[in-house]
């Protein structure tokens, strides 16, 4: 068995400045810390119980097969505030047939984010 000690998702963004702008302003992730030095250096923000890397840069389009979920208290004013900052969301809060609220945003390079509410009486609110 492997032991992992830390992880973290690795972006390498079109745009590195137009996405820390996007994560350090539009969502307001907090930053757990910065190396290098120029537009291309790298940004670690803090997300829930990971990281979030934006360094480099790619002239490759997003993969759709990347996509990040992030768990919010409140998905409506997740959505009111989000939308006020300018973030481009592609669907509004919606309670889905398993029973999470969810509402889908993405980063200046089409990098889908859901976000997600975990409402009262759900089961992954229960502990055994």
């Amino acid at each position: 068995m492997v032991h992992v000690l830390s992880s973290r998702v690795l972006l390498r963004p079109g745009d590195p400045d137009a996405s820390r702008e996007f994560y350090g302003r539009t969502l307001a992730l907090p930053v757990y810390r910065e190396f290098g030095t120029g537009p291309e250096r790298g940004t670690v923000y803090f997300l829930g119980g990971g990281f979030l890397e934006v360094s480099g840069r790619s002239e490759v389009e997003a993969a759709q097969t990347l996509q990040l979920w992030m768990q919010v208290d409140d998905c409506a004013a997740a959505h009111e505030e989000l939308a006020g900052r300018g973030a481009h969301v592609l669907r509004p809060p919606v309670q889905e047939p398993w029973g999470l609220i969810e509402m889908w945003i993405a980063d200046p390079d089409g990098h889908r984010i859901v976000l997600t509410e975990v409402p009262e009486g759900h089961p992954l609110r229960y502990r055994p």
